[in-house]
């Protein structure tokens, strides 16, 4: 074979070993990094830098990466466990823990495994936090008992570089004895609201009751009141009528009285009355004496009066 043959497709391999040398050298140095992760490149087995997201260079054969950190927010189920309350109950609970790397470094180089760390820091703190409170208060303040574990957690999560967002407790179990103690007080509760709603409901209807009573005697006096006024009224009136009718006739009598017939008319009547008058002095003695001039007008009245005095004096000597 040719030399010169021989020469040129030893360079055309030399470059082609080159050439995918160099290929293989910038696939080795050029990484991309997704969004929202960071690479812990490492060189000779020592921290080298935090790559981020995006175009980044390494050495190749000399830098390698030794971790690649999540920087999203992270869900981890805390398992059951079992709790005692601050009164001696025993409670099975679990949760759930939201936390995010806020420090690739740290969570690579101070712990081993920080989702284990994380979850286990989670249950004794949870435990530590329901020791601190009653039964009824686990189930009235969650949001506080929920505040209390992530503000524990994160102070002692601060060396792994990990933020600890929200832990949500999904269930609290308490014993059965306490489950049905509960239920019992509660299944209390609502009978006595509904006695005291049916009380209330009775002391309205007797208020009511009252009332109606009270304005029904209220209307019944007034009623009443009015009656004996408007009978006042009349009664007044029928007296002020009389008097004013007795009033018209003596008017009318000394009105009559003043003339000559007048006064005849008033010698009549008292002449009248005197016989009557003796009629009944002869109806009460067998004896009459009787003067001369019994016969005279004038005589006859006076002795009328005289009689109708004698016998209005014997009428009030007689009981």
């Amino acid at each position: 074979m040719d030399p010169i043959t021989l020469i040129l497709d030893y360079l055309l391999t030399v470059e082609a070993f080159l050439l995918i040398f160099i290929i293989f050298v910038l696939k080795g140095s050029i990484k991309f990094v997704p969004q929202n992760r960071a690479w812990i490149i490492e060189r000779f087995g020592k921290y080298q830098s935090t790559k981020e997201a995006g175009l980044n260079f390494i050495v190749p054969f000399i830098d390698q990466v030794s971790a690649d950190r999540s920087l999203k927010e992270q869900a981890v189920d805390v398992p059951s466990q079992s709790a005692i309350t601050r009164d001696n109950i025993s409670l099975i609970v679990d949760g759930v823990l939201y936390f995010r790397v806020l420090d690739p470094y740290k969570a690579t180089y101070g712990v081993d495994d920080y989702i284990f760390a994380v979850t286990q820091l989670a249950q004794t703190t949870m435990r530590s936090e329901l020791g601190k409170m009653e039964l009824d208060k686990t189930f009235e303040e969650r949001d506080m008992l929920n505040t209390n574990i992530v503000s524990a957690i994160n102070a002692a999560s601060d060396p792994w570089g990990i933020q600890v967002l929200r832990y949500e407790i999904k269930d609290i179990v308490p014993p059965n004895s306490v489950m049905e103690a509960m239920e019992a007080q509660m299944k209390a509760e609502r009978v006595k609201r509904a006695q005291i709603l049916e009380s209330e409901g009775d002391r309205q209807a007797a208020i009511n009751v009252a009332e109606g009573k009270k304005q029904a005697q209220v209307l019944a006096a007034e009623a009443e009141k009015a009656e004996q006024i408007l009978k006042a009224e009349g009664e007044a009136k029928a007296i002020i009528a009389v008097a004013e009718a007795q009033a018209d006739a003596l008017r009318k009598v000394g009105e009559a009285a003043n003339t000559e017939e007048g006064q005849k008319a008033i010698q009549l009547d008292l002449a009248s009355k005197a016989i009557v008058a003796k009629e009944a002095i002869a109806r009460e003695s067998s004896v009459v004496l009787l003067p001369e001039s019994g016969t005279d007008p004038s005589s006859l009245v006076a002795q009328g009066m005289s009689i109708i005095n004698s016998l209005n004096k014997k009428q009030k000597e007689q009981p």
